[in-house]
């Protein structure tokens, strides 16, 4: 259970409190039980409150400004939105960044997915005479990351780009990939 699921059963929990009901069997509670004095309930409802707030806040607990770690629950993971045109790893990033929408969240970043890829073993870096490249290996090819030449202003360039199986890969993977940014 992440930290935001347990703030809201908390919240769930308070709530029926403070109304006089038993969390755990959905009962009310007897006539003198302390939970029906009214200074307690009204401490619980604004406990309640405070959760609320802290939830609507985007998960951001503590101080102002800080920001914290890039999260991804399952039920944003089921909203990516999958190309079947390959794209390259910057619309991914953007894509999966899009889920959560989260001001008070860090973003997830381009090298943090790449660079995973490269501890997995689905991507080389090779050093050429523009610099350190990236390149699918063996095993990043039947995932499904591509490599195509493209043109720009300065002449010829290779980009990675990563077919719908490689997307899926990379959403299955996601907990991995956070983690590795996490360490990093």
């Amino acid at each position: 259970m992440t930290e935001l699921e347990t703030m809201e059963r908390a919240k769930m929990y308070i709530e029926k409190m403070a109304n006089g009901i038993d969390p755990l069997s959905g009962r009310p509670v007897q006539e003198g039980d302390l939970i029906n004095n009214v200074r307690i309930s009204r401490c619980l409802f604004y406990v309640a409150d405070i959760l609320q707030k802290v939830i609507d806040n985007q998960r951001r607990i503590g101080r102002a400004g800080k920001k914290v770690p890039f999260e991804l629950r399952e039920e944003e993971k089921a909203k990516f939105e999958f190309s079947a045109k390959p794209i390259p790893i910057s619309e991914i990033t953007k894509r999966i960044n899009a889920l959560v929408n989260s001001p008070s969240m860090r973003s997830l970043k381009n090298g943090s997915i790449s660079g995973w890829l490269v501890q997995a073993g689905y991507l080389e870096e090779r050093v050429t005479d523009e610099g350190k490249r990236k390149r699918p290996t063996d095993m990043g090819k039947e995932i499904g990351i591509l490599t195509e030449e493209r043109t720009g202003y300065k002449g010829a360039y290779d980009v990675l780009l990563y077919t719908e199986s490689a997307q899926c890969f990379l959403i299955d993977n996601i907990d991995a990939i956070i983690e590795y940014e996490q360490r990093g």
